[in-house]
């Protein structure tokens, strides 16, 4: 490919923290994980961070931790019903049961006026997903939660740095999801961190993190369900590398996200594309387009296209209850959530990483012009 979502470079800083690990003989979680811990949390004003295993174990980290604010097993958690899999699963396997909610075209993200309407006895919180790095419409979540009393979950893994009113998201809601993996701004080949500005809820999530003991122990003690998810010291020594050289990654991503809109901008007519508001601070995860309801325009024969010219691509994940086979049980039926199965067969996105140089932007934007001039 020579188009891909992002790339692994591990840099001199990386090296010699592994290094140092590698020497005293213990890579589980250790000081490299500490520091990256208080790097994250001091580089985004977060009061605590949790690092873990994997953006899919932040989530199902902070989900777990409803156990011990009321929720029990069986409960319900309301969801976007378009997201990457991961946020429904990790409803799932904390013991609890997803409900799923529409989404936006515009924005990719949960509708917030369609949230209340879910909510029952049941319902004991909320995980929104900031979708391609769009901030969620976070006054109306937060509204919505207080007045029934719900906790909220931001799913943050594609959303690093990004801002909503001034308010940096992961920090808003009583716990953040964060993913570490090779496609996101801060990288560590795999890992995740939950951030809180909850004092109540740290030592819960680090006890999650570790089979439920007490937060800070090793011993044979479990107060609460949990599970092993901990990060080790080798893909905390990348993340701090990535921490410590953020503020440039993310500038280098934006530019190339900034550059692609304005190039692309002669297509609006025939896609949605990704709008940057005044009071919000998109994150550069990725380039997302979903094709307008009055263009006939196959998606899926575009994505095929583009790979065979190089370009990774992929789908815009569709509505998980209604289009993948893996919430079949959960009884949902095609059409309940139009905007979300509409994205999943209309929509696609790919990448604006830090590694792409401008030929790599210009020639994605002259294949899919070509293409577009070539089928409409």
């Amino acid at each position: 490919m020579r188009y891909s979502f992002g790339t692994v470079k591990i840099g001199p800083r990386a090296k010699s923290l592994i290094e140092k690990s590698l020497e005293k003989h213990w890579v589980s979680g250790g000081e490299n994980v500490k520091l990256f811990e208080k790097t994250f949390a001091e580089t985004f004003s977060y009061k605590e961070a949790v690092a873990v295993s994997s953006g899919t174990a932040a989530c199902y980290t902070a989900v777990a931790a409803l156990h011990e604010f009321g929720a029990d097993w069986g409960d319900e958690v309301i969801v976007p019903a378009l997201s990457f899999v991961a946020t429904s699963n990790a409803v799932r396997a904390a013991g609890f049961k997803p409900v799923f909610v529409d989404v936006k075209k515009e924005t990719l993200n949960i509708d917030a006026s369609k949230i209340e309407e879910k909510i029952t006895k049941k319902t004991k919180g909320m995980m929104v997903v900031h979708t391609m790095g769009k901030p969620c419409e976070m006054d109306e979540v937060l509204e919505v939660a207080q007045k029934h009393h719900l906790k909220v979950i931001e799913d943050s893994c594609e959303a690093h740095g990004a801002k909503y009113k001034n308010q940096i998201v992961g920090g808003m809601g009583n716990s953040g999801a964060f993913s570490f993996y090779a496609a996101h701004i801060i990288c560590s080949g795999e890992g995740g961190m939950v951030s809180t500005n909850d004092p109540e809820m740290a030592p819960i999530l680090r006890s999650v993190r570790s089979h439920g003991r007490p937060d800070g122990t090793d011993y044979f003690q479990f107060d609460r369900f949990g599970f092993n998810c901990k990060m080790n010291d080798l893909e905390a020594a990348v993340g701090i590398e990535g921490i410590e050289n953020f503020q440039n990654i993310f500038d280098l991503r934006k530019k190339n996200l900034n550059t692609l809109l304005s190039q692309m901008k002669p297509l609006e007519k025939y896609f949605y594309l990704l709008q940057e508001e005044k009071y919000e601070v998109v994150s550069p995860h990725a380039f997302p387009l979903v094709v307008r309801e009055d263009v006939n325009l196959d998606a899926s024969h575009l994505s095929n296209y583009l790979m065979e010219q190089g370009v990774q691509v992929k789908t815009l994940f569709g509505s998980l209850p209604t289009q993948h086979r893996a919430f079949q049980s959960l009884g949902h039926k095609l059409g309940e959530f139009p905007n979300s199965e509409y994205i999943g067969k209309k929509g696609l996105h790919f990448g604006c990483h830090q590694y792409l140089t401008q030929s790599d932007l210009d020639f994605v934007t002259d294949l899919v012009t070509g293409y577009v001039k070539k089928y409409i």
